[in-house]
């Protein structure tokens, strides 16, 4: 689950971690106020969305007048951005966040994450933060700094000392990062967070650092341990078909393909894929229903995957061991009679009652295509979605 910049530096100020701290508007009135009450000269207007790259597209805002906040906030609320990381459909603003201005003297890069290579969690830092990080990465990475640490011995003193060498810090400086550090890490494992962003932290014309920008995301299977942060769960920021198979206990991953794939298990669902992929194909999503799928899921289940508007082809591979395939079969039937499937349904049943199934669907009298195995099953999708 992903959080808003306002929300992070929510977390950011409860842990205490330096923040630039402001408001958030959802109308040109409440942008005033927000100014108003926050003072100053110059006013930073950032569009609230779940994505990074927003100043590369307009969503970053100076504004030097409170007529420039007005004008600024109602031209991003509304919009879509469309950034690096949203995709092609982008992300709606319903919401501004207004900040002071602030000094700038450096731009630093902070993150701490899960290093699923190393199986740690693990810091990492750059001296030349800012926008244009990914090229950093790509292009000078001799500039990109990281220590994992391990969970026996937390965060090391010379771990710090290493990356505030790495990114050229003086000694006051080191010990305001350090203590950055140290509660950063704290935060992340007590909120269950798979990833916290910092880009940029900033060294003020004062020398003092302080979180210009916050990124937070929280461990989704972790969530049942952190009701308190439900309430930040915005849904107009998901993909909505993802969030209604969540709604309905259904694992739906959106994908880029023309092949939607119906199966029960993660591991069958990955295999079901892979077999795709061998055989010249690209799956439209990931969708694993269950190994408990009923009749109802499996109708619920093609009503999602047909909201995909790619889709030429469906395959659905059930393994029946916990249920029945002539449940299972019944129900792929009642699913295509309901949402009247105009592209081709390839089935592969196994399992408990796989000859009952297979006659159902051979004797419904609709366009099913029956497949022998995984393999078949396949190869048939992919030709029926070329055709």
């Amino acid at each position: 689950m992903n959080l808003h910049e306002f929300q992070s530096k929510q977390l950011f100020s409860e842990y205490d971690i330096p923040s630039s701290l402001g408001y958030t508007a959802k109308s040109a009135d409440e942008a005033r106020f927000a100014a108003e009450k926050i003072g100053g000269e110059i006013w930073v207007i950032k569009a609230q969305i779940h994505s990074g790259g927003r100043g590369k597209v307009g969503g970053v805002k100076i504004a030097k007048t409170i007529e420039e906040v007005e004008k600024y906030t109602q031209e991003m609320l509304g919009s879509v951005l469309v950034t690096n990381q949203t995709g092609p459909e982008g992300l709606p603003v319903n919401m501004v966040y207004i900040e002071p201005g602030s000094e700038i003297d450096r731009e630093i890069y902070l993150s701490i994450l899960l290093d699923r290579e190393k199986e740690m969690v693990s810091f990492v830092v750059s001296p030349s933060g800012g926008m244009n990080i990914e090229e950093v990465a790509e292009n000078e990475p001799e500039k990109i700094f990281k220590i994992s640490i391990n969970p026996a011995t937390g965060l090391m003193m010379y771990q710090i000392r290493q990356l505030c060498s790495g990114i050229e810090l003086d000694k006051e400086q080191c010990k305001q990062f350090s203590h950055i550090l140290k509660r950063m890490y704290v935060l992340f494992l007590e909120k269950d967070a798979s990833l916290i962003e910092v880009n940029p932290l900033i060294v003020n014309k004062d020398g003092d650092l302080m979180a210009l920008d916050a990124k937070i995301n929280i461990e989704t299977n972790a969530l049942f341990r952190q009701k308190d942060l439900m309430s930040f769960r915005d849904s107009s920021q998901e993909n909505k078909t993802e969030y209604e198979a969540a709604q309905n206990d259904l694992n739906y991953v959106s994908l880029d393909g023309d092949i939607a794939c119906m199966v029960n298990g993660a591991g069958l669902a990955m295999a079901t894929m892979d077999l795709i992929k061998l055989h010249g194909g690209m799956p439209a999503n990931f969708l694993d229903v269950g190994g408990g799928a009923t009749s109802e899921r499996v109708a619920f289940a093609f009503k999602l995957i047909l909201s995909n508007k790619n889709v030429q082809a469906i395959l659905v591979n059930i393994f029946g061991g916990i249920v029945r395939c002539d449940l299972i079969a019944q129900g792929i039937i009642d699913a295509v009679k309901e949402t009247g499937v105009s592209a081709p349904v390839v089935v592969r049943l196994e399992g408990t009652n796989v000859e009952k199934g297979r006659n159902l669907l051979k004797e419904s009298g609709l366009k099913i295509i029956s497949a022998s195995n995984l393999t078949d099953a396949a190869k048939k999708a992919v030709t029926m979605a070329n055709q």
